[in-house]
């Protein structure tokens, strides 16, 4: 059985014929029957605050624009919403009910949704180094591929598919490519993936699917390092445990991103002891000639020693953070001074050259 918050984004997708309104107030439910009167749809009303409406087609975008001129800011996330094929609504459909204010952004997203669909989306890489210089890991980041070539990277794809309630989709689907993509590139070392906790509501079930493609793909779970990114919303510590309680438990390795950033990811360093901790790429830059931030890594470099965990220097751009990195004890290097992050053919032919 598929899981409908992570693994389906074809419920997500427009067009559809009927929508459902389920109105906060009786004031809400006023401005939506006159938006609704106006743009011709019909409608039917049942309920105090609800009614449908069928339409199809660009009228259901056209929906979500005056949806947004018409109610405030928080009668649109207070405002639910469903999409069904025909005026059946049955409990197969709880699924597909949201927020005005989800629907809004997914009207706004649906570049995003049609990326995904048809999969036009990469996993680029970037290696991280021994202080030595040799290879220890990649790190595996999503690319958004528009339909004229243009890449997108992460940080706006996430923003948005946060926005638009499509955080479950977007996170499972770039950790199966990281993996994917990782087994044909054959890359030496580790594989750092990056997840955000906020996106895992059932740790057994929504992260079954991306342990098998572990597994089918025959990736020692040794191999694998799960990188909590967003740090700063992991605001439910017990779940985050839990989530990576899974992990660890099938054999994974964990590491915790932006350590240095603000009070909680230093907080979560002691709550989640992780294998390794990479510290806040700010604070790498220009280390070697700023006392402030000299102090700061090398007391994180302390603790990080204290407790078994290993220390990843990210954001590396010139040789003397790194070498003043090396001498302060970092086991590990990563940034622009080394490689950008690139898709695997690329690393390769310049590994190679």
């Amino acid at each position: 059985m598929d899981c409908l918050d992570c693994e389906r984004i074809d419920d997500i997708v427009f067009p559809q014929t009927v929508v459902w309104f389920w109105a906060p107030t009786d004031e809400s439910y006023a401005k939506l029957e006159g938006l609704l009167a106006a743009e011709r749809f019909a409608v039917e009303s049942f309920g105090a605050f609800g009614c449908r409406a069928t339409m199809a087609g660009e009228a259901v975008k056209r929906l979500a624009v005056v949806l947004m001129g018409a109610l405030g800011v928080e009668e649109l996330r207070g405002l639910k919403m469903a999409t069904t094929p025909d005026e059946n609504l049955g409990p197969g459909d709880l699924a597909r009910f949201t927020t005005g204010a989800a629907f809004v952004a997914r009207a706004d997203a649906e570049w995003l949704i049609d990326s995904l669909r048809e999969e036009r989306f990469e996993t680029w890489f970037q290696p991280i180094l021994t202080v030595d210089g040799a290879p220890f890991a990649h790190e595996a980041l999503f690319r958004i591929i528009e339909r004229d070539g243009a890449v997108i990277g992460p940080q706006r794809a996430f923003d948005v598919a946060k926005q638009a309630q499509l955080l479950f989709n977007l996170d499972l689907i770039s950790r199966r490519s990281a993996v994917q993509t990782a087994a044909r590139a054959r890359f030496p070392g580790k594989l750092f993936v990056n997840f955000n906790p906020s996106s895992i509501y059932d740790p057994a079930y929504c992260l079954r699917t991306t342990a098998s493609v572990v597994d089918t793909l025959g990736i020692q779970p040794r191999d694998v390092v799960f990188e909590v990114t967003e740090s700063e919303e992991a605001r439910d510590l017990r779940h985050l445990k839990g989530v990576l309680a899974f992990y660890r438990n099938a054999g994974f390795l964990v590491a915790l991103d932006d350590v240095g950033s603000g009070y909680s990811s230093l907080n979560l360093l002691n709550e989640v002891r992780p294998d390794y901790m990479k510290l806040d790429m700010e604070l790498a830059r220009g280390v070697d000639r700023d006392p402030y931030k000299m102090n700061i890594v090398q007391h994180l470099i302390a603790i990080a020693q204290s407790n078994g965990t290993k220390v990843v220097a990210e954001g590396i751009e010139t040789q003397a953070e790194a070498d003043w990195m090396r001498a302060h004890g970092a086991d590990y290097l990563q940034g622009y001074l080394f490689a950008r992050p690139a898709p695997f053919e690329t690393l390769k032919a310049a590994s190679a050259a």
